[in-house]
């Protein structure tokens, strides 16, 4: 699964330069198609970093800090 997150957010920054939009005159949802365009890349980056956070985040880092705060707590 970390390798489609991967995949996928390299996938949206390829995507991110809208070069086909630059002289399109059309309105969508009362907006010019390239600022519609990238509300819906915004809408889809955001859900493809949720997943990076879901399933490609290392559990180390999270143990690392658990650890640490076990250490500062002292003894009980």
């Amino acid at each position: 699964m970390r390798n489609v997150v991967y995949g996928l957010l390299v996938l949206l920054y390829v995507l991110h330069t809208d070069v086909w939009y630059w002289t399109d005159p059309r309105i969508v949802v009362s907006l010019p198609i390239g600022v519609t365009y990238h509300v819906v890349w915004t809408l889809l980056v955001s859900a493809a970093f949720w997943l990076a956070v879901r399933h490609a985040w290392p559990s180390e880092l999270e143990r690392n800090v658990e650890g640490r705060a076990n250490d500062l707590a002292g003894p009980r």
